[in-house]
């Protein structure tokens, strides 16, 4: 049996309850796979930073790093000043940990839950791969006579070929691995006979944005000509992106993109998708300690009532199991909520599901079970 060590982190609002779910799905899945979780759970969110005046102490950061993975259930406190507690713990464990993916898959369930009209569970099923260490978020900048008639704010977008080049390369295996059926939908058998190749899309800004997309065009190109001549290579701007989510997202197998532009597209892949009850997410450090979470928020209004959708957290948590290589594991819990979802839920909205939290969470743990 093999044990992995989990760091977890419940947050804020509702996080605690959709982490809990996700627990109880991860335990109800893992003796058929042969696997032990451990869990060790930590204290950071707003009621902590109240108390203390302090987001996380460095001493947690080192700790956090002895972890293959941690799982989040939200971060936000209505009674905490906005960015307090998204720069002091979420971007500094995705920088210090060094995260520098955000994968983000869009999958389709249930046709029910779609806002676009005649789309199927076929037309929407694509991956976001997000840049996640670099561009405006590195905090480059600052002001210039604040607060005066003359005030000037700069904010930079820093783009690394490093950084860039190795988000494109996981993108580019991504692609190749999806083309194999893995570890989401991938290309048919009948497409893979007939040389239909996996796509990738870079969604820039290339007529605007003529530095910070010229690097990342080029480097697009030069990887994907050299190292990945089986990769369909397709570009895209980010408003015609967000129009052909609504319009063809059939069209869209992997995409690539910077920090600001995928943070955007992320949450209109969500809606497509269902809504953000059912959207997970992964930062990843492909070779250190990631961090698995719903992408939902906190939603503070809805703390205690049982009646959040606990879906993208259990989600988040098959997300983490793939990471770690429990294929097969991640694989069972996705087929479980796919069932929950079309055989059980009237709705995926919070207090319209048909169902309480903890009874969602039940539903998916007998399932895989």
């Amino acid at each position: 049996m093999k044990t992995y060590h989990i760091a977890v982190i419940g947050g804020d609002g509702t996080g605690p309850e959709v982490v809990r779910e996700a627990r109880k799905v991860l335990d109800a899945a893992a003796p058929r796979f042969g696997v032990k979780l451990e869990y060790t759970d930590y204290d950071l969110g707003g009621e902590r930073y109240r108390r203390t005046g302090e987001a996380m102490p460095d001493s947690v950061v080192g700790e956090l790093r002895r972890f293959p993975a941690i799982l989040l259930g939200a971060i936000g406190h209505p009674q905490v000043k906005p960015g307090i507690l998204e720069k002091g713990i979420l971007l500094r464990l995705r920088f210090e940990l060094e995260q520098y993916i955000n994968l983000r898959p869009v999958r389709l369930y249930d046709a029910r839950f779609c806002p676009l009209k005649d789309k199927q569970p076929e037309d929407i099923d694509f991956v976001v791969v997000r840049e996640n260490n670099e561009g405006l978020y590195t905090g480059a900048g600052g002001f210039v006579f604040k607060g005066t008639p003359h005030e000037i704010a700069v904010q930079e977008s820093i783009n690394t070929r490093r950084g860039v080049e190795r988000c494109l390369r996981f993108a580019f295996d991504y692609a190749r691995k999806r083309r194999g059926g893995r570890p989401w939908r991938g290309l048919k058998p009948e497409e893979i006979a007939a040389g239909q190749k996996a796509q990738l899309t870079l969604c820039g800004k290339t007529n605007v944005l003529t530095y910070a997309f010229d690097l990342w065009e080029r480097a697009f190109h030069e990887i994907g000509q050299k190292d990945y001549p089986d990769i369909k290579r397709d570009y895209a701007h980010v408003d015609a992106t967000t129009m052909w989510f609504v319009k063809n997202p059939e069209w869209f197998d992997v995409i690539v993109t910077d920090n600001m532009f995928g943070d955007i597209i992320t949450d209109l892949g969500a809606m497509i998708q269902g809504g953000m009850g059912i959207a997970a997410g992964g930062n990843l450090n492909p070779a250190g300690t990631s961090m698995f979470e719903p992408i939902g928020g906190s939603a503070p209004k809805y703390t205690g009532q049982n009646v959040i959708n606990p879906l993208a957290a259990i989600c988040a948590g098959a997300m983490m199991m793939d990471f770690l290589g429990e294929t097969a594991m991640a694989a069972a819990i996705e087929d479980a909520v796919i069932r929950t979802v079309r055989e059980k839920l009237q709705s995926l909205a919070a207090g319209r599901m048909g169902y309480g939290t903890r009874e969602v969470g039940d539903l998916v743990a007998a399932a895989v079970a």
